[in-house]
């Protein structure tokens, strides 16, 4: 059974120690900044549930947090930074959270959008966006927050992304 609620700061060290299990790199301080943001209105933070184990999580940030994607000024929520634990995958902990975060994202606008990683590590997310309806923007690959032109020097690390969006309704 898959139960979704809000992320609390219990979760920030076991999904720090799981995601370091998996070879990530990954610290509490990246939950504990996003329930920060939570408690300034900033976003949702959600969390995954597979029969009482925290699975998963997502955040739903509120159109006006980030100013530098390619939806800047447009109002549009975004969803940031969203993971299932490997040994959760193919159970639908995936579909249940984005169905939430999309459903959140539709109080605040018609359009959500996302950015997504180039390497393969995010191979399974780049199909579900894309069986889910997600396109992208048309700006390109973006390295560390801009535009990365053509030609010019990036990494193929966690920075170099590509913005996807999708209409609600």
């Amino acid at each position: 059974m898959i139960t979704i609620r809000r992320l609390t700061e219990e979760d920030a060290p076991y999904f720090a120690a799981e995601e370091c299990a998996q070879g990530w790199h990954t610290t509490p301080d990246k939950f504990l900044g996003r329930i920060r943001d939570c408690r300034a209105g900033k976003c949702v933070p959600l969390v995954a549930e597979l029969d009482g184990v925290p699975a998963g999580y997502v955040n739903v940030y509120h159109g006006e947090s980030f100013d530098w994607t390619p939806f800047a000024g447009k109002g549009y929520p975004e969803i940031v930074d969203f993971a299932v634990l490997e040994k959760f995958r193919a159970r639908g902990v995936g579909s249940a959270l984005m169905d939430e975060a999309e459903r959140i994202a539709g109080t605040y606008a018609d359009t959500v959008f996302l950015g997504v990683g180039l390497h393969a590590g995010y191979g399974s997310a780049q199909r579900m966006y894309a069986k889910r309806g997600y396109i992208p923007d048309g700006s390109g690959v973006w390295y560390r927050d801009k535009v990365c032109e053509p030609y010019a020097p990036c990494e193929n690390d966690d920075d170099l992304i590509l913005y996807l969006s999708k209409k609600l309704r």
